[in-house]
């Protein structure tokens, strides 16, 4: 990976609504973050709408659901199983971050593994053109 890229897990899907991962490469510049410290390699701000955060209960598991908007997930403790629309696993625990931008297809599936609670921060993203609105979106 090259030095000014960061990989992010992204949750995406396609014109059919058929939901994929794949690496998200966010180029970094160099930068000043908080000065006076020394400039380090950063991305462009990204605007944001809200920050909730959420537990996921040891044995809970849904039906295929797209996610309710576009969001970013940072995972606290515990550990899920998350299967895209086309049939990939991922699992994720302490420590993972992914975005999930499938919101208009049939999305994934999504399930706690263990006997540990899920603990996420989700920080939810603004609509794009296309999105569902409404209740839908919320």
């Amino acid at each position: 990976m090259p030095k000014n890229t960061m990989l992010v897990l992204h949750l995406t899907e396609d014109a059919a609504g058929i939901s994929h991962f794949a690496d998200l490469a966010v180029p970094l510049d160099a930068d000043a973050f908080a000065p006076p410290a020394p400039a380090m390699p950063i991305s462009a701000t990204e605007e944001a709408t809200g920050l909730l955060y959420l537990i996921l209960p040891a044995g809970w598991g849904g039906a295929q659901h797209p996610s309710p908007r576009r969001q970013v997930a940072f995972c606290f403790s515990g550990r899920l199983r998350v299967e895209a629309g086309d049939g990939e696993v991922r699992e994720f625990g302490a420590g993972a971050i992914w975005r999930m931008e499938d919101v208009a297809g049939a999305g994934h599936t999504t399930t706690v593994l263990g006997d540990d609670d899920v603990r996420l921060a989700i920080v939810q993203l603004p609509p794009q053109p296309g999105d569902p609105t409404g209740e839908e979106a919320k």
